[in-house]
């Protein structure tokens, strides 16, 4: 064969070869991929759990959408929120750290709404031989000498907890035993460990915890109900797919998810 049929041949087979390259890049590169977009929700540290599963069930129901949890205190949440930090939904619980967002102005009112409700138990460490203590009373007694709470500024279990204590006339009685606690975990943890005589925390975390360090003494009795809001965030980048998440916690999904952890509706 001639030198001229033999680079007719391999010509257009390379050409080919070359093209199909090329569409394999094509393919490969980002931008020939469907696009994703990311909303952070800023999450109460006691949905923890629960938040984990419905972010998971979410991003497969929205393949488009990738959820990123931002895991604190409410009160250091709303905080966040108020210096500009870039969150799309707030999941609180606290009425009061959605209400201080809604009075600057901060949150889609439309989106607004309570999607859980929640009980505070008095926990003790199994180990301890001692009678638990069986009412609010009990905590002065000398044989608990530490107590764990959240810390009323910032956690939402403290702020419920420092008022029940101060309207039974104990507040101050066992102030010098308090142990502050930045998270419903933290204070949880501290019972686990022993570190403390007894805490407080909500049912669903009491639930959810090792529970075989530590044993349910008594529900703590809240004048109040306890209800969780979730909203969008005003300055959200992406408000379509926030109200979509809001939607799916608010859903019957979201609900079913949120009753296997204990939440009560809202």
């Amino acid at each position: 064969m001639s030198d001229s049929k033999t680079k007719k041949l391999i010509l257009p087979g390379l050409a080919a070869i070359l093209f199909l390259v090329i569409l394999a890049l094509i393919a490969g590169s980002p931008g020939a991929e469907e696009e994703t977009t990311t909303i952070t929700v800023s999450t109460a540290s006691t949905l923890t759990e629960a938040f984990t599963d419905i972010a998971r069930e979410f991003e497969v129901a929205h393949p488009d959408t990738k959820v990123e949890l931002n895991l604190a205190s409410s009160g250091t949440l709303r905080t966040q929120i108020e210096s500009g930090a870039p969150v799309d939904v707030f999941a609180s619980s606290s009425e009061s750290d959605m209400d201080l967002l809604s009075e600057k102005g901060l949150i889609e009112e439309s989106s607004r709404k309570d999607f859980a409700a929640n009980t505070i138990v008095m926990v003790v460490p199994e180990k301890d031989s001692s009678e638990p203590p069986k009412s609010l009373e009990d905590l002065t007694a000398g044989s608990i000498e530490k107590i764990a709470i959240g810390n009323p500024e910032t956690t939402t279990i403290g702020k419920y907890v420092k008022p029940v204590l101060e309207d039974a006339g104990i507040w101050d009685k066992i102030r010098s035993k308090v142990i502050l606690g930045e998270t419903v975990k933290q204070v949880l943890t501290y019972v686990e460990t022993g570190e403390v005589g007894a805490g407080f925390v909500f049912i669903t975390d009491a639930e959810s915890g090792q529970k075989d360090l530590y044993e349910i003494a008594f529900t703590v009795p809240v004048n109040e109900s306890i209800t969780y809001p979730i909203a969008v965030i005003n300055e959200s980048a992406n408000k379509e797919g926030a109200q979509e998440f809001v939607d799916f916690v608010t859903g019957i999904r979201g609900q079913e998810i949120l009753a296997e952890y204990g939440f009560k509706s809202a």
